[in-house]
């Protein structure tokens, strides 16, 4: 069976796996990791009033999320779209909840003890009592978040989840997760196709129009009403395009997927910042590019691949860890940001050997976080609610 945005081998088994679908994914989490450390020397510019803000390396790599989307719809619609006469709404909803909200939580905890490590300092230099810390990691351990300028936002950067910014994207594929249960995997694939490229209109309205000012596709990590609107779009989009490629896919035999597919992801990622000179922004307009036409193209192309030997055993390795490294990795790129802010450093130069340890540190993170906690509270947790 295939699994979800980011996630390991699900129960009960029984289809083809598309590995090499796993080691994209995990290529695509080290890249986002990446992109982290480059928008941390953006925001102290900013914060220190030393610079423009715009990411100079990876800048576009914020899109993964959005390619996270379209591995979703495919390997969602490729596992249960054929599934439901022997499973109901609640029976996947479990599977999903046992999938997804372990590290979720793990991640919170993570993102409270990073807070606590800086003195829970807000980014203004002020500090949050413990009380309204406490608070948010309760309601981000049920997925609540938290809307700007309430007190229990507390690092008042107006996440959505303050402790773990990230959570943002598993919001959005928690409501993509209930609305392919109840209505999305009921259309044909007639309906389907025209559902998505209405989303798709509407995609390109709201970002290549600049709608949200941002200038880019990066919204939705924020509630306010632009950024809810926004986010919603930007996940059923890719997640749609996912679904459809999933139901219409014929493999062809590919050699050197995987390395194609990495390469060109790292390309599409490093494109640099693509200024505006009139109402449409040329800068979201690439992105778009990017997430209509060529992710769904490279998530095809790594589906027409095989894996065999190490080559299978890292795409393996990369699949397992992708979603531990994503959700864990943030609270230590903040503790990287408040340092990056006091010692004004804006390069990599600067730092590289911090900048490796923020690496190293994350991976190995993530891999603790894997078999320590997420593999073996899913394996207890699917024994005892997941119906074989």
């Amino acid at each position: 069976m295939q699994k979800s945005t980011f996630s390991s081998a699900n129960f009960a088994d029984t289809k083809p796996h598309y590995e090499l679908l796993d080691g994209l994914r995990g290529m695509a989490a080290v890249l986002v990791l990446f992109y982290h450390i480059f928008e941390g020397f953006s925001f102290a510019e900013v914060t220190n009033g030393a610079g423009d803000g715009i990411i100079r390396t990876l800048n576009h790599g914020h899109i993964a999320v959005d390619f996270f989307f379209i591995l979703s719809g495919f390997v969602i619609s490729y596992a249960y779209d054929d599934r439901w006469n022997k499973m109901s709404t609640w029976q996947f909803f479990k599977r999903r909840l046992i999938r997804l909200h372990p590290m979720l939580i793990m991640g919170a905890i993570i993102g409270f003890m990073a807070f606590a490590f800086v003195g829970f300092e807000r980014w203004d230099g002020s500090t949050t009592p413990t009380g309204w810390v406490m608070t948010a990691l309760l309601l981000t351990m049920f997925m609540i978040p938290a809307v700007p300028g309430v007190p229990y936002e507390v690092r008042g950067n107006g996440e959505m989840f303050p402790l773990n910014g990230p959570g943002w994207s598993l919001f959005f594929e928690y409501i993509g997760n209930i609305l392919y249960a109840l209505v999305m995997r009921r259309m044909s694939t007639k309906i389907l196709t025209i559902f998505t490229i209405l989303l798709g209109c509407v995609h390109a309205w709201f970002f290549i129009g600049n709608v949200s000012g941002y200038d880019m596709v990066g919204v939705g990590w924020t509630i306010d009403e632009i950024n809810f609107w926004g986010g919603l779009v930007r996940m059923l989009f890719p997640l749609s395009m996912g679904m459809l490629l999933a139901r219409t896919f014929r493999p062809r035999k590919i050699k050197g997927a995987f390395y194609i597919c990495s390469i060109a992801l790292v390309a599409l990622f490093a494109v640099p910042y693509i200024a505006s000179t009139g109402s449409i922004s040329m800068n979201s307009l690439y992105e778009y590019v990017c997430i209509a036409a060529l992710f769904p193209l490279i998530v095809w192309i790594g589906a027409c691949g095989s894996a065999s030997g190490n080559t299978g055993k890292f795409n393996r390795v990369l699949g397992d860890i992708s979603y531990p490294l994503y959700i864990v990795h943030y609270p230590i790129m903040y503790i990287f940001y408040a340092w990056l802010i006091e010692k004004e450093i804006y390069t990599l130069q600067d730092c590289s050997g911090v900048a490796v340890l923020v690496v190293v540190s994350s991976i190995l993170l993530a891999y603790l976080s894997l078999k320590l906690y997420d593999e073996p509270v899913r394996r207890r947790l699917g024994r005892k609610f997941i119906k074989r």
